[in-house]
């Protein structure tokens, strides 16, 4: 309910105590008493008909006073079902201004019809009947959610006092069994849980499984963007507590499972849940529901003024096939024998059937980032989603170029772009989850490519990996390209700067994470990918951090161990000029790149212990890259910048990478017995810089609180014992070592720092 006291009219600047007398005054002031006259019906109305012309209220607080009186059992509901619709398109006016206007503008706007309607208590007067027993026909229930929603739109106070209601709240849910109000109801919901405080308990929700299995497939695809609010979790908003800091004090107070979590155990347990949305997410446009209903739909969504996107792709692809039949042909009499009232409806119920995937797509990206991952993707792989998907492929998800100069988005933010640009985002974010660190990701070829990966193993004279052994092949992609293949394929065509580089590197990364495999890179190599990479970083004049980063990032994963992928390095970066140029790219931003050097470090110290293998011997010699890593000036320049760019209070997801890339460093150094030399040369350089103690009493808070952060996270400690085939042991041993009390021993970091500069509180690590 509206708590102001008078705000200034929009149109006169004048208030509204001047235009409305006492009344206004009076209510607000109950309201925030609990005594006198809390609503509008509770003023006699003919002191509302005296007001009213010079309030500007158009009535509303005498039309809600008749909707009141209505209200009342045994009361006539035509009547009341007309006062709605009379004062209705007031308050829609308002909605709609707020959709089509400038959004800035828009927010700092006031809306008259609205508040008066919220004032006068409109809103529980509307929730009265949306509460009322069965005998309220459909069309009434309809209008009144239309109503509710318009005053949300409005007015973020009423969707939080709604929201506060949990009674309310769960009664909407038994509203979306009838088709009639499922679309106002689910678009209500959403808007509601969106500004709701506390995250709703979807097994709270009245036989929420019966509920589920009741919907058709396009009310099950809309009720995935109101499942999408119940089973992300939260984002944290600042900056400052998205620090891993902030995450393990968030995870310490609160170690049971999240509520978004708890929402994800419930929906698996519904019977058919994830099959159904597998088949929603790989079915044909021509599988879709009929144009006649899609059309009906699509009239409520404009009505509901809800993803205006969608109206404005429609306009588009009218226009865009316009222009292109004009350009085809001038002749009318071609235009009239397939007039656009004829292709309109195919185009848009392309558009449609894109939306629906976006939703569905997103929560499966979800729910296979959960707790119960293996369990989804079993699930996954049993009702065929990549081979669906695949199939999919050049006919809808990538049928057509689409501009991506779009800002990335994080995980579990919802997408303000096209819904062309949004399916791809979600269709590329969905193949990262389910690639990284599973066997599963084999899935993504077909029998032919199995095929392939077993030669290169077979002709290298290496095991096939074990994942690959076991992959069922019934399962598997079909047609003459796999998913990853043709994903590959669209890659390379992408404009420099364009953000779907970004995924597609994240997503293709992700089928190499983990322990490195030999074919799988060999496999990707045979497909230009290396090359591909080099020319965006060196030679395309990509400006954009994030989609380096992700080629850095993939190029490291790729090139890990593999010898011949330096030889193939060589060969592109055959000039000093192109190497000069990498080098830069690399140094312009070590957070972007430091996964690359580790990569680059790791492939030396193996390679240099190869020393009986001509082939690699000989590339040791050759390749810029490796003998630039070699010279141990250039290590330590490296060691020193990774240290000096983060420290505990700003290490997040993002830069921890810098962290264990140094220790990696140190941890090669320590089994060559040169760790007590680098730590010298550190501090050698500290008293250059005269900086003596800064860098290394940051190093151990930083090790301080790696001990905290990763010997309590299983995850973490595997992912990195797989990166860098160094056993988890060794690098906690490490850490310890360096952490060692003893100013006495060499490899301890206290030794190296002067009595005077010692700064090693540990506050950031206290409960």
């Amino acid at each position: 309910m509206a708590t102001l006291a008078g705000p200034e009219s929009p149109r006169t600047g004048a208030t509204r105590s001047d235009r409305g007398g006492n009344i206004v005054t009076t209510i607000n002031r109950s309201q925030i008493t609990g005594r006198g006259i809390c609503r509008g019906t509770q003023v006699p109305e003919a002191l509302l008909h005296e007001r009213d012309h010079r309030a500007r209220w158009h009535g509303i607080p005498i039309l809600l006073r008749r909707l009141h009186e209505a209200s009342h059992p045994n009361s006539d509901l035509s009547r009341a079902h007309a006062v709605l619709k009379e004062m209705s398109p007031l308050l829609s006016m308002e909605a709609m201004s707020l959709v089509t206007e400038d959004r800035k503008f828009a927010q700092e706007a006031t809306f008259p019809n609205t508040y008066t309607f919220d004032l006068f208590g409109g809103v529980d007067v509307i929730a009265l009947f949306v509460f009322s027993p069965p005998t309220v026909n459909d069309d009434l229930i309809k209008d009144c959610l239309s109503v509710l929603y318009n005053c949300c739109i409005c007015t973020e106070g009423v969707t939080k006092s709604l929201a506060a209601r949990d009674d309310f709240v769960l009664f909407l849910f038994t509203l979306m069994t009838n088709k009639k109000t499922f679309l106002q109801t689910a678009t209500l919901i959403e808007d509601i849980l969106g500004v709701k405080k506390d995250m709703i308990q979807l097994e709270g929700i009245p036989n929420l499984a019966g509920l589920v299995q009741s919907f058709d497939q396009q009310q099950l695809a809309n009720f995935c963007r109101i499942l999408s609010v119940t089973i992300s979790e939260p984002d944290l908003g600042h900056d400052d507590k998205h620090t891993l800091l902030a995450k393990n004090a968030l995870q310490r107070k609160n170690s049971g499972p999240s509520q978004a979590e708890i929402n994800q155990v419930t929906l698996l347990g519904i019977p058919g849940f994830i099959e159904r949305l597998c088949k929603l997410a790989t079915r044909k446009v021509s599988e879709a529901t009929d144009t006649s209903n899609f059309l009906q739909e699509l009239e409520d969504w404009y009505a509901w003024l809800d993803n205006a996107l969608v109206l404005d792709a429609l306009i588009q692809i009218n226009g865009s096939e316009a222009e292109q039949s004009s350009t085809e042909s001038s002749d009318e009499s071609a235009l009239a024998a397939s007039p656009l009232r004829h292709r309109l409806p195919r185009s848009m119920k392309v558009v449609h059937e894109i939306m629906y995937k976006v939703e569905v797509l997103y929560v499966l990206c979800v729910m296979l980032m959960g707790r119960q991952r293996n369990q989804v993707h079993r699930m996954l792989a049993e009702y065929r989603l990549i081979p669906g998907l695949n199939n999919l492929f050049d006919k809808l998800i990538w049928r057509k170029y689409t501009s991506s100069s779009h800002v990335l988005h994080a995980q579990n933010q919802h997408c303000d772009c096209s819904p062309e640009i949004s399916f791809k985002i979600q269709f590329l974010r969905l193949l990262q989850s389910f690639s990284d660190h599973h066997e599963n990701k084999y899935l993504l070829l077909n029998t032919q490519e199995l095929n392939e990966l077993s030669a290169i193993s077979l002709k290298a004279n290496i095991p096939e990996v074990e994942a690959l052994v076991n992959t069922d092949r019934s399962l598997v992609c079909d047609g003459k390209k796999g998913l990853l293949t043709r994903l590959l394929t669209v890659m390379k065509r992408e404009p420099p700067d364009s953000s779907f580089r970004f995924w597609q590197a994240r997503a293709v990364e992700s089928f190499l994470r983990g322990a490195t495999s030999y074919a799988d890179q060999v496999f990707l190599l045979k497909r230009g990918l290396l090359e591909h990479i080099l020319f965006c970083i060196i030679d395309s004049g990509c400006k954009s951090r994030d989609v380096l980063q992700s080629y850095f990032d993939l190029l490291g994963e790729l090139m890990k161990f593999n010898i011949d992928a330096f030889q193939r390095f060589d060969r592109y970066v055959n000039t000093e000029e192109k190497f000069q140029v990498f080098l830069t790219q690399i140094n312009s931003s070590l957070v972007d790149s430091n996964m690359l050097v580790r990569c680059i470090v790791l492939s030396l110290d193996r390679f240099e212990s190869q020393s009986e293998d001509v082939k690699v011997v000989e590339t040791l010699s050759q390749c810029h890259l490796l003998s630039h890593l070699a010279r141990v000036e250039n290590r330590l320049a490296f060691l020193f910048r990774l240290i000096n760019i983060i420290n505990v209070q700003t290490l997040t997801q993002e830069n921890v990478s810098c962290l264990n890339t140094s220790l990696v460093i140190l941890m090669l150094a320590r089994r060559h017995g040169r760790l007590a030399w680098y730590l010298g040369a550190l501090r050698e350089k500290e008293y250059t810089e005269r900086y003596p103690g800064c860098l290394l009493n940051n190093f151990h808070q930083l090790l301080c609180f790696w001990q905290r952060h990763y010997l309590n996270k299983d995850k973490d400690s595997t992912c990195l014992e797989n990166s860098s085939c160094i056993p988890f042991s060794y690098w906690k041993e490490t850490v310890s070592v360096l952490l060692d009390e003893d100013r006495t021993s060499p490899y301890a970091i206290v030794s190296y720092i002067d009595q005077a500069y010692m700064e090693l509180e540990q506050h950031f690590l206290e409960d």
